[in-house]
């Protein structure tokens, strides 16, 4: 016989909409409630293929929840696997550290939850001694490694570390109990059970190290497919990992080249044909797609002018596709330029020169970042993320705006004016 187990993390159950600025209410609940539905199907996941446990190393919550409406799923989540014999590890990440429902939550007999002190406990199941060692970290903050804390491997029995660790770093996710691949295979367990970084990685060698990577990805900047790791432990104590898919909606970015159409018809053609080809990539049942239209056309006006009428045909060529959604439209394309009859300068082209030549004017940008940095102020904390996250981020918006202002002014004079 064997032992099997699901491991995952980075879960953020209930984790709101962060960037998705979603005029469509249907896409705005599939994206709320999917971190939810990818968490069902790890359950499900774990009943189907009748596993010994469920590994969660952390951040299975988002932070400072309070809604009574997750502790409930939650708790009806635990009771199915608790039925079924099923036990759960889980240590808390740094957003579990800022959660008032991990805190307050009682679980069934059959889960543990590690705290700030080294904990190891002992599963046999298949013939096999499994020791699992765990330790949570109180704090949303943990500047310094937390292996040395790790007990040493117990003889005779298979040795699981489970931790939340941002490894030797990784863009997009700050530092957190940093430490080497070469160390954790140095430590003598048998697997370890990472979390934190949001993409999968697998690290083979005197250990098994998995990073198996965000369940559910939240935004488009957490592209693809994702998954769990089913774990199973023979009896000559090898280990076999399979990666399990658990995404319901899928992100991913298409890009639809303008060039050689001349006609509205023709770039919603190309639209369509853009959607069905990622559509058919897809593993998850959703995609949630980002157009991006690239290339010179003599419609390129009208797109710009016209945008949100685009944006609705790409959205029923999307709803016609199946399963598929438009999640933003970007315009990446420089328009041609064009020329009198008299080949003199067109002076709607010298007209968007002078606008973007105020617009580049230091009063002016400091005038529109005082504007944005006051709508930031005024929003809540989960969207203000919408010009970036720092002072650079702030600043590359600033030129997207300014530059976008004056392609749309012009945009509308030379296909015809407002409408």
């Amino acid at each position: 016989m064997a032992f099997r187990f699901v491991h995952t993390a980075d879960i953020h159950l209930d984790s709101p909409l962060r960037s998705l600025a979603l005029r469509n209410r249907e896409l705005a609940e599939l994206v709320g409630d999917a971190s939810r539905q990818a968490f069902v199907s790890i359950v499900d996941l774990c009943l189907a293929e009748h596993v010994d446990a469920l590994v969660i190393a952390g951040d299975l919550y988002d932070g400072d929840q309070t809604s009574m409406k997750t502790a409930r799923f939650l708790a009806s989540q635990m009771a199915r696997l608790h039925q079924a014999g099923i036990h759960v590890f889980k240590i808390r990440g740094n957003h579990d550290a800022l959660s008032r429902i991990s805190k307050q939550l009682v679980f069934p007999d059959t889960v543990t939850i590690f705290g700030g002190r080294p904990q190891s406990v002992l599963q046999t199941a298949g013939g096999l001694d499994v020791m699992f060692h765990g330790l949570s970290f109180a704090n949303a903050k943990a500047p310094d490694s937390l292996l040395p804390k790790y007990p040493a491997a117990r003889e005779g029995a298979v040795n699981v570390g489970i931790m939340h660790t941002s490894l030797g770093g990784s863009p997009g996710h700050d530092v957190y109990a940093p430490c080497s691949l070469a160390d954790l295979h140095g430590h003598g367990f048998d697997y370890w059970a990472l979390g934190h970084i949001h993409v999968r990685q697998v690290h083979p060698g005197t250990s098994t190290v998995v990073m198996p990577g965000i369940p559910q990805g939240r935004d488009i900047n957490e592209a693809g497919a994702k998954s769990v790791t089913l774990v199973t432990i023979h009896d000559d104590r090898s280990i076999e990992i399979d990666e399990r898919l658990t995404s319901v909606a899928q992100f991913e970015r298409a890009s639809v080249g303008l060039t050689g159409t001349v006609e509205w018809p023709e770039v919603v053609g190309r639209v369509r044909t853009a959607l069905e080809t990622v559509r058919a990539t897809v593993r998850s049942r959703h995609a949630v797609i980002r157009l991006s239209l690239r290339g010179a056309s003599p419609v390129s006006w009208a797109l710009i002018r016209d945008r949100d009428l685009l944006l609705t045909e790409a959205e029923q060529a999307a709803e016609q596709v199946g399963d598929t959604w438009v999640e933003k439209l970007d315009l990446d394309f420089a328009p041609p330029r064009a020329e009198t009859a008299e080949g003199g300068a067109d002076p709607i082209f010298e007209l968007a020169q002078s606008m973007r030549a105020d617009a580049g004017s230091q009063a002016f940008r400091a005038e529109a970042r005082a504007f944005v940095q006051k709508m930031i102020a005024d929003l809540p904390a989960e969207g203000r993320d919408f010009a970036g996250k720092d002072e650079a981020g702030l600043e590359l918006f600033l030129d997207k705006v300014l530059a976008g202002g004056a392609d749309l002014v012009t945009a509308r004079l030379k296909a015809g004016g407002a409408q």
